[in-house]
C-alpha cells in the first residue's frame, strides 16, 4: 500500500525541507534512501507501480500533486521526453519558491528550455546529472555535475551534498552537457575494456591477473576493475544499462554534430551498442558491450 506522506529520516540531521524523488528506477531508489537516512522529509513518486520489495524504506506518493508540496522535486527519469511528461503533470501544482532538480541523463538543449519555462513561473532549475552508479548512491559518492543559476545551484547544495561531490559547471544545461562528455568517455572506455578483456583471454593471459597487473597504472580505472569483472564474469546484472548507454552516445553525437566536430571513435562506438541493443540486450548492463567480441552474437 502506498504510503501518502514524506518520511521522516534516520541517522542524519533532521530537517524540515521536504523532498520528492519522481522516478524510484536503479538510481531513484538508492537516492531516495540516501536522502532518508540523512535526515531529509523525502517520500518517492514512480510512473508506474512497484514491487514492495523494491521500494523498502521509501515513503511513496500516490500523485505528482502529493509530490508538488515538496519544496525540492529531484527527476530521476529515462530522458528528456519523460521529464517534459513529468513536467507537464507537475505544473498545475508547481508554486513560486519551488526547486526542480533534474539528477538523470537529459538533453541539453531541452533541459535549458524547462530552466526558462520555470523561471518564468519563480521556480528553480538545477540539471545536476551523475556518475557513480547505484552503489555511488547509497554512498552518498557520487560525481554530481549542477548547471543552473548559481543562487538555484546554492540552494540544492545541501541536499545534493547528501549524495556525493558537487561541481557547479555552468548555467541551464551545463550539467547535462557535462554529463553527455562524461558517458561519452564511459561508453568509448567500455568499449575499450571490452576489447583488452577479449584480447588477453585470446592471447592466453587470465584477464584478472591483467587487472591487478595495470592496477595504478596509466591503463587502469573503474571501468577496468568493476565492468571488467562483469565480463571476465559473463554476469550484465544492469548497474547502467546499454540502452541507456546508447542513449546517452546519441546525446553525445547531436552535441558533436552541434558544435561541427566529427569524433569517429563515439559513432563506431554508438554503432556497436545499437547493435547489442537491436539484438536484445539493450536492459543487460552497458558491460555487456563484451557480447559482441565474446561471439555470444553472430
Amino acid at each position: 500500500m502506498m504510503e501518502k506522506s514524506f518520511g521522516q529520516g534516520g541517522g542524519g540531521a533532521a530537517t524540515t525541507q521536504r523532498i520528492a524523488i519522481l522516478g524510484l528506477g536503479l538510481m531513484g531508489r538508492p537516492i531516495a534512501r540516501t536522502l532518508v537516512h540523512a535526515g531529509y522529509l523525502a517520500g518517492g513518486w514512480n510512473r508506474s507501480p512497484l514491487d514492495p520489495t523494491l521500494s523498502e524504506g521509501i515513503p511513496l506518493l500516490a500523485t505528482l500533486a502529493e509530490a508538488a508540496a515538496a519544496e525540492a522535486l529531484i527527476l530521476m527519469l529515462a530522458d528528456s521526453t519523460a521529464v517534459a511528461a513529468v513536467l507537464a503533470g507537475l505544473a498545475p501544482h508547481l508554486r513560486p519558491g519551488q526547486l526542480v532538480i533534474d539528477m538523470g541523463s537529459s538533453d541539453p538543449a531541452r533541459s535549458r528550455e524547462h530552466a526558462a519555462a520555470l523561471a518564468a513561473r519563480g521556480v528553480g532549475w538545477v540539471d545536476a546529472p551523475v556518475s557513480g552508479g547505484p552503489e555511488g548512491a547509497a554512498a552518498g559518492t557520487l560525481a554530481i555535475m549542477a548547471g543552473g543559476a548559481r543562487g538555484d545551484v546554492a540552494r540544492a547544495g545541501p541536499v545534493l551534498a547528501a549524495l556525493g561531490r558537487v561541481t557547479h559547471v555552468g548555467g541551464p544545461g551545463a550539467g547535462h552537457t557535462a554529463k553527455v562528455i562524461n558517458q561519452l568517455i564511459v561508453g568509448l572506455t567500455i568499449e575499450a575494456v571490452a576489447e583488452a578483456v577479449a584480447l588477453a583471454e585470446a592471447a592466453g593471459v587470465n584477464p584478472r591477473m591483467l587487472q591487478q597487473a595495470l592496477a595504478g597504472g596509466f591503463a587502469d580505472s573503474k571501468v577496468l576493475q568493476i565492468h571488467g569483472s562483469r565480463m571476465i564474469d559473463r554476469i550484465y546484472a544492469p548497474g547502467g544499462k546499454a540502452a541507456t548507454q546508447l542513449k546517452d552516445l546519441r546525446l553525445a553525437q547531436a552535441l558533436a554534430a552541434a558544435t561541427g566536430l566529427s569524433l569517429p571513435h563515439l559513432d563506431d562506438t554508438a554503432a556497436r551498442y545499437q547493435r547489442l541493443v537491436e539484438a536484445g540486450h539493450g536492459d543487460l548492463d552497458h558491460s555487456a558491450l563484451h557480447k559482441l567480441l565474446d561471439t555470444e552474437i553472430p
